[in-house]
């Protein structure tokens, strides 16, 4: 393994993306996107619903089928078998099954990702210390489908920390939580990337959630309207939050795509 900081040189991008391209029948979803993802950061992909935020976190996931231009993941291409224990993909349907308790659901996964006996106590300390990182330790042994839909939501977080990937895609995370756990949750996604180095690209359409990310990407419309971190976009627009940053970008978006008379 390189040590970068040993070389005194950067790290490669998490995520690179030149000219990300998706076509649905005949309706383009995602319109040449250009963007990098340095290590160790939380970005938020930020706009409103249908502008292709899920489609973009499917293509660097590598689950997005038609893609073209280029999109390479922790130095591979997107969708390589080598990054499939190494990605954390947290869609917005919870991905647990009803009928085992969270621990139950958590063990069988750990399973899969660590077969046989001789890796079991790594699986059930990888068990509850994920139980304990999206604070569900006295619902642990509760069945999934006796819980609200915001802890099933954890407990398909739970299922992507427990290999500690080096990214982590989370397709609206905080959606129906309330405000404490949020904030909650939002400092455990700031320890794994300062703690553990791992790199994250976290979807909402809150736009008060910005001001928690490194780093934005805001779409609109499948284009990448700007992408960097909240005080220079305020600055950048002479605003005061990212909200009102957003609509100015959309606005200025919007006649420089005016025909001229």
């Amino acid at each position: 393994m390189v040590n970068y900081e040993l070389e005194g040189t950067r790290p490669p991008p998490a995520v690179a993306a030149r000219g990300l391209t998706v076509v649905r029948g005949d309706r383009t979803v995602l319109r040449g996107l250009d963007f990098t993802l340095e290590p160790g950061t939380v970005t938020g992909l930020l706009g409103p619903s249908g502008c292709g935020k899920t489609t973009l976190m499917r293509a660097v996931a590598g689950t997005q089928a038609k893609v073209t231009g280029t999109l390479d993941v922790l130095g591979l291409p997107a969708g390589s078998p080598a990054l499939r224990p190494r990605i954390g993909y947290v869609t917005q349907a919870p991905s647990v099954y009803t009928d085992l308790t969270v621990r139950r659901n958590l063990d069988y996964f750990a399973s899969v990702l660590n077969p046989g006996r001789a890796h079991r106590d790594t699986r059930r300390a990888a068990v509850t210390r994920t139980i304990e990182d999206v604070d569900l330790t006295s619902h642990a042994d509760a069945l999934a489908g006796a819980l609200s839909g915001g802890q099933r939501s954890r407990v398909s977080l739970a299922v992507a920390l427990l290999s500690t990937p080096d990214l982590l895609v989370l397709d609206e995370p905080t959606v129906g939580l309330d405000p404490v756990l949020r904030r909650d949750l939002w400092d455990l996604f700031h320890r794994l990337a300062a703690d553990r180095g791992a790199t994250l690209l976290i979807s909402s359409h809150v736009m008060d959630e910005a001001e928690r990310c490194h780093r934005l990407l805001l779409m609109r419309e499948g284009r990448i309207v700007a992408e960097d971190t909240p005080e220079a976009l305020r600055t950048r627009t002479g605003t005061g939050t990212v909200e009102e940053a957003f609509l100015h970008l959309v606005d200025e978006a919007a006649r420089t795509e005016e025909p001229t008379p």
